[in-house]
């Protein structure tokens, strides 16, 4: 059974996601401001923080701030009551996997916790891994792990799937669109720029492999061999 913390300070939020979240048999924590959060996470290591914006103590972003600095990367859903863009792309920039706001419908909010999940799903326990070598770099999908020159790159689940989604066809021009279709799936509810800010963060960890993400400019994205 997955579990859920949902991080808010208004009571009827943390009712109608909790009731809609247990009736598809997850089981729920929640905490009513940041401080709170992060005990929380500590101490039950839940497996999706749904993360309001606004809380009293300390802010969703400085909570994901936090997380990401120590080291964890549990699942995040910001929720905001704005509908301003900025909100969204300092959430995904902090390292949150998706974000919804508020007020919204609770059937979208379970299908958006379920498609996160779904992303995070890790097989293990493979006798033989499937191997792509690029250049100085190796990965393994079956393990989920990428290296260069054997030094393991520190990639988040959906980092290493787009990297995985340009390593399987290197050279091959993909749009925003079918990149977010390929790795978000196409339950997803976000726009083409969450693709932009993976893929930003995926080029700074990639640095010195001898591949890179180019932008074709107009288009989208390909995986080409670069100089060393």
């Amino acid at each position: 059974m997955a579990t859920v913390l949902i991080v808010d300070d208004k009571d009827n939020i943390i009712e109608l996601a909790k009731l809609y979240l247990e009736n598809e048999g997850y089981e729920v924590f929640t905490a009513s401001d940041g401080m709170a959060a992060l005990a929380k996470i500590e101490r039950h290591k839940p497996d999706l923080v749904l993360l309001d914006i606004m809380l009293p103590k300390m802010d969703g972003w400085e909570v994901c701030r936090r997380l990401r600095q120590e080291g964890n990367n549990v699942p995040i859903i910001m929720m905001t009551a704005r509908t301003d863009d900025v909100d969204k792309v300092v959430g995904l920039e902090l390292g949150a996997d998706d974000y919804v706001t508020k007020p919204f419908n609770p059937r979208e909010l379970v299908a958006r916790v379920k498609a996160v999940l779904r992303r995070y799903n890790i097989s293990t326990g493979q006798p033989t891994a499937s191997l792509i070598t690029l250049a100085e770099m190796l990965i393994d999908k079956d393990r989920r792990e990428a290296s260069v020159r054997g030094a393991a790159l520190d990639l988040r689940p959906k980092e290493f799937d787009l990297l995985v989604a340009f390593a399987e066809s290197p050279g091959l021009v993909f749009t925003r669109d079918q990149l977010l279709n390929r790795v978000w799936g196409y339950d997803y509810y976000g726009d083409t720029r969450t693709v932009d800010v993976h893929i930003a963060h995926l080029r700074d960890k990639m640095a010195n492999s001898g591949v890179a993400i180019e932008t074709i400019r107009g288009i989208g994205y390909k995986l080409v061999t670069v100089e060393g």
